[in-house]
């Protein structure tokens, strides 16, 4: 659940404001009955769906990105630390990388890279 959270909170916190603003136009005196069933439901299934796709497709890239470094694999990650230069770096055993829970760290940098911003390098 604590993953679900971590990966999520962005997510979650833009389907809630989208959800309040269903239920404020939902309950308007003008709006029937089954309409506002229908608004509700449907802002919360969709919502819902996307959501969880999103967190399936992000676990199943973490879990084939971890895979691929335990196997010697490069891995590329996004780095925002400087956004004019390379915006990559690749994570490697070679390269001195480790992997605790879930995020990349190296001696050599100062900020860690969380899997879930990584993917496969492609050749």
């Amino acid at each position: 659940m604590n993953s679900f959270l971590e990966l999520e909170a962005g997510n979650l916190t833009i389907a809630l404001f989208f959800l309040i603003i269903a239920v404020i136009v939902a309950t308007r005196p003008f709006v029937g009955k089954k309409v506002k069933k229908f608004v509700l439901f449907t802002t919360i299934a969709v919502f819902a769906l996307i959501i969880t796709a999103h967190y399936k497709i992000t676990t199943d890239r973490m879990q084939s990105v971890k895979k691929a470094f335990e196997e010697g694999g490069e891995i590329e990650c996004e780095s925002r630390m400087n956004r004019k230069a390379a915006q990559s770096v690749i994570v490697s055993k070679k390269l001195g990388w480790k992997l605790e829970n879930a995020e990349f760290s190296n001696p050599n940098y100062e900020r860690v890279f969380h899997s879930s911003r990584c993917i496969l390098k492609s050749f």
